[in-house]
């Protein structure tokens, strides 16, 4: 090798001669490539990676055309673009994030997104659009995050999110919204969502009924704060109990939630949580409170009803199930859920699955909605049959023990007989058939008579009759290791021995 590299010339044509000759060997093998398999060059006004494409801050008024197929991001912010052409990101297969904020679009053609089915992100915040229309994003089945805020939106189609299953952020603040179809995100097809920025637009009223009826984790992410909205009990009550509950909407925007006090005064806003004195008289009302509990065991039939005094020609029911799936008569595709006309939901067999808080709610007309109740059911499992089987297995035993041990009490003891009971002569000490007799001692006394005692080898103290007895109490005999009967082992003694009638042990009391 060495020799080798000694014979190739310094020759800076050198490099030039060595492709030359490889491409005249593709040719002459008829490898040649192809133009349509070369990467496209990146446009003049942008800076291409890998899979980034970046076209920021570049004046453009209209999107370049040749765009090499690997981004996965592309920038288009901070230019002069008033319009997308159809079918514009065919050229983009894998594009997962686009940026258009900052520019000046003012409206979106039918198929404007079309051939985008992969887009994760869109931000198009800070540009001209007047509306949400219900053709603009219908294509982006993907979309998880949309950027709107800083537009001019004044309206939003009731179905312009309805497609979009996957779609957790929609941002629309900082707009020019007086009114917003809140029962088009009530579960009925944006089970994701979980944040919906409403704040700083011109919402001067809201339906409190529906969002009282909007799934637990859109609420926390409603953000409805900077916004004229008439002050009332029913939106103070509610947003107090979002407080309450720790929602992220109220509790970390506490102090920007304003209301107006008169519609003759625009400028009669007021921080009405954080100055709350004047609404000290709203009492709570029925959707203050907390989802009624209802346990249930597996594969238990359970009926879930509301009281209603509503009439039943102009009112369906629905019920929104823990997994924010809507139900409505007759019930779920599989029916494991059914739900009467009169607006009681049924569950068949109830499984682990069901366990969650069950939403009723009546609809009057396609814009009215009211929440009902909440019912909040817990499935448990039963016990097993072997545990039961144990537990009482173990009582049975633990009977037949207890039994045997009376039994081996009455008849392995010394009196065993009904002659050995009988009353003895007067000059003999007094014989009892008791326990005292019987199993405080193992050695049988050598002697009878109130002066015996033990042995002097054996630290033992006996309880023995005596002839006398002290208000029907038995004295002691005690051993010669203690003399003394104020000692305190002997004191000891004597205060147990008053209740050794319970006592049943064959153990004598050693010291």
């Amino acid at each position: 090798p060495g020799t080798m590299s000694q014979q190739v010339p310094a020759d800076p044509l050198w490099p030039w001669v060595v492709k030359v000759l490889l491409l005249l060997q593709l040719y002459a093998h008829g490898r040649a490539p192809h133009a349509a398999s070369l990467p496209r060059s990146c446009p003049a006004a942008c800076i291409c990676t890998s899979d980034l494409l970046s076209c920021s801050r570049q004046t453009l008024q209209r999107v370049p055309r040749a765009l090499p197929p690997t981004a996965t991001t592309l920038d288009l912010s901070h230019n002069a673009l008033t319009q997308l052409h159809d079918r514009w990101l065919a050229a983009l297969p894998h594009l997962e994030a686009l940026h258009i904020s900052h520019n000046q679009i003012k409206d979106l053609s039918p198929q404007a997104f079309h051939n985008a089915s992969y887009l994760r992100h869109l931000d198009m915040s800070s540009n001209h659009l007047h509306a949400v229309k219900t053709h603009y994003f219908d294509a982006l089945v993907s979309l998880e995050e949309l950027l709107l805020y800083n537009n001019r939106i004044t309206r939003v189609d009731e179905n312009a999110f309805t497609k979009l299953s996957g779609l957790r952020k929609v941002y629309l603040s900082w707009n020019n919204l007086t009114t917003f179809p809140f029962h088009s995100v009530q579960g009925l097809g944006n089970y994701s969502l979980r944040t919906l920025d409403l704040s700083s637009n011109s919402l001067s009223s809201i339906p409190v009924d529906e969002l009282a009826a909007l799934p637990e984790h859109i609420r926390n992410g409603l953000y409805l704060h900077n916004n004229p909205i008439q002050c009332s009990c029913p939106l103070y009550l509610m947003l107090q109990r979002w407080k309450q509950r720790g929602f992220s909407s109220v509790k970390d925007f506490f102090e920007e939630h304003t209301c107006k006090v008169s519609d003759n005064v625009p400028r009669s806003l007021i921080k009405f949580l954080k100055y709350s004195h004047m609404f000290k008289n709203c009492s709570a009302g029925p959707e203050d409170t907390h989802p009624v509990p209802f346990p249930v065991m597996v594969g238990q039939t359970l009926l879930l009803a509301c009281n209603t005094s509503l009439p039943a020609a102009a009112t369906t029911y629905m019920w929104i199930s823990p997994h924010h799936e809507p139900i409505k008569h007759p019930g779920n595709s599989n029916r494991s859920l059914e739900v009467y006309r009169n607006g009681s939901l049924k569950i068949a067999a109830a499984k682990p699955w069901h366990s969650g808080v069950y939403v009723g709610l009546a609809i009057n007309s396609p814009h009215n909605f009211s929440r009902l109740c909440e019912v909040n059911v817990t499935v448990h499992y039963s016990k097993p049959d072997g545990e039961t089987f144990s537990t009482g297995l173990t009582t049975l035993l633990g009977c037949i023990v207890s039994l045997l041990l009376v039994l081996m009490y009455l008849y392995l003891t010394p009196c065993r007989c009904l002659s050995c009971c009988k009353k003895p002569a007067p000059l003999s000490p007094p014989q009892e058939c008791s326990a005292q007799s019987s199993i405080l001692s193992t050695t049988p006394p050598a002697t009878d008579g109130p002066n015996r005692k033990v042995s002097a080898n054996k630290h033992v103290v006996f309880l023995e009759p005596v002839r006398e007895t002290q208000n029907g109490k038995i004295r002691l005999a005690l051993g010669e290791d203690f003399p003394d009967p104020k000692h305190p082992k002997v004191l000891q003694l004597k205060s147990d021995s008053e209740s050794i009638s319970s006592v049943f042990s064959d153990t004598p009391i050693v010291s």
